[in-house]
């Protein structure tokens, strides 16, 4: 039904948009799909694209993590750079970066005169299996911030009423009971079953750009931490301050809001009706279709605040939206926006900025299905983190280089396809070593990109039901401990 209603609002508010003007004209209302634009040439986005991850910015991010690492053939540049290698190709396992360091792979990368394939001996991964081990967390959380930020220096992403537009949810990842996983990320009984549960689940959120799709931020907890107090704890490691952050209605509590003040963000968050009614109450007011009214959300005894925070009534407005999506069921939406002005920032407006809030899930979707980031299989709960922080690295670089085609092509980057995009870069960066990295070959590489687009459906496609179709497996489940079962298949043999 969650899905349902998202489909409703994005369906109304893409049919009922003006149509985009060229891009030469600027347009009050833009377009559900946004046309990035840059000033840099084609040799300067190359400039661009080297300095995301620079040897000098690494060891300034090394020395702050205060911590002293021996000269080692992986070096934390080489290692970095091939914890993105195992998610940007499709094997993850560690041989396959073994081999690509022994056929040299790497050596652009290694000190002059201490090449990575004549350093290493042996076809085994325990080099770079402590080489990963030894690379601190906060490096590689550096990082994902330092690609974000270079995104929106090199390509010009649209604003709405003069505000960072982001979009702010969360999804969780799932886990084998390895070593002190199941300390960390507590494992996950579904449903009303009985018996002991054997997956570990992790719970993640993140702030993403609304034009581009990149991650700005992202956190991870055990379930046992709601969303709303991840979301808090992201909030509060940096400032949200020229921000418009839109989350949908698991988030659109006082907990939430109240940490998008502490941050200084704008909110735009969706109620359920139950919220809006007792805020529509509490100011006095009569929730119907149509209302766009000031309010003071004063926090009650059952509203939870943020730790460090007083529990303060925050100014906002109270909207519902009335919405008539042709061939759905009409519904009314509300919405809850710190944005004072209504003569500014109208109600039509914020409801198809909302309506935008959709694409983060597609974004959840290319990271868990095309980065392989929905199931990671790790030993430790440390190396749980680095690999979703570089996963996700590795995904804001495929962002990168899409919105970067997509802006000189001059087409919207949801037109084209990540999973082509991601097959390009991985084989342009095995191909072009970084000392010999061509302005032809990038023009060429993002030509290629900005080609790749998705398929243009003629008929519209009918919603599917939102459930899992299960299939029948050629030997029964498991019951008991292993050990129970061995011994049961002995018996049974020796009987027979």
């Amino acid at each position: 039904m969650y899905a349902y209603y998202s489909i409703c609002i994005l369906s109304t508010i893409q049919k009922n948009a003006p149509l985009p003007k060229p891009p030469a004209s600027k347009a009050k209302n833009q377009a559900p799909c946004p046309l990035l634009r840059t000033r840099c040439s084609t040799a300067q986005l190359l400039g661009h694209f080297q300095r995301l991850l620079p040897l000098s910015l690494l060891a300034d991010w090394l020395a702050l993590c205060r911590i002293t690492l021996y000269a080692r053939a992986f070096t934390p540049q080489i290692t970095l750079w091939y914890l993105i290698f195992q998610r940007l190709a499709h094997n993850h396992h560690l041989s396959h970066v073994q081999e690509d360091a022994l056929a040299g792979g790497a050596d652009r990368l290694s000190p002059p005169g201490k090449a990575l394939s004549q350093q290493l001996r042996s076809e085994a991964t325990t080099s770079f299996s402590d080489a990963r081990q030894r690379l601190p967390l906060a490096v590689c959380r550096r990082a994902l911030g330092h690609i974000a930020e270079r995104t929106h220096q090199a390509l010009q992403v649209p604003q709405r009423f003069g505000f960072k537009l982001g979009l702010l949810d969360g999804s969780t990842c799932r886990l084998r009971p390895f070593g002190d996983i199941p300390q960390h990320f507590a494992p996950h009984r579904c449903g009303q079953c009985k018996k002991p549960p054997y997956w570990c689940l992790a719970r993640v959120v993140g702030v993403f750009c609304w034009a581009t799709g990149v991650v700005w931020n992202s956190a991870m907890a055990s379930l046992k931490t709601s969303e709303q107090a991840l979301s808090a704890q992201l909030l509060s490691e940096r400032s949200w301050k020229g921000w418009l952050l839109v989350a949908d209605r698991n988030f659109g509590v006082y907990y939430v809001a109240r940490a998008l003040q502490a941050a200084q963000a704008q909110a735009l968050l969706r109620l359920t009706l139950v919220r809006a009614r007792k805020l529509a109450r509490a100011a006095g007011l009569q929730l119907k279709a149509g209302l766009d009214a000031p309010i003071q959300w004063t926090p009650t005894r059952h509203d939870q605040c943020p730790p460090n925070l007083e529990p303060i009534p925050l100014s906002g407005r109270l909207l519902a939206i009335h919405l008539t999506p042709r061939g759905f069921r009409p519904l009314t939406l509300y919405l809850f926006t710190t944005l004072p002005d209504p003569r500014e920032c109208p109600a039509s407006e914020l409801a198809q900025i909302y309506g935008l809030r959709w694409n983060i899930e597609l974004c959840f979707r290319y990271i868990k299905t095309q980065m392989d980031l929905g199931f990671l299989e790790c030993h430790s709960a440390e190396m749980v983190r680095k690999e979703w922080l570089a996963g996700l690295i590795a995904y804001n670089l495929v962002r990168w280089t899409m919105g970067a085609a997509a802006a000189l092509a001059k087409v919207p980057v949801q037109w084209l396809s990540f999973s082509r995009a991601r097959e390009l870069l991985l084989g342009w960066c095995l191909r072009h070593p970084q000392r010999r990295r061509t302005t032809q070959a990038w023009q060429q590489l993002l030509n290629r990109i900005a080609k790749a687009r998705l398929p243009k459906r003629r008929k519209p496609r009918p919603s599917e039901p939102r459930a899992i179709r299960y299939f029948h497996k050629d030997v029964p489940k498991l019951e008991g401990s292993r050990s129970a079962a061995r011994q049961l298949l002995a018996e049974t043999n020796a009987k027979s």
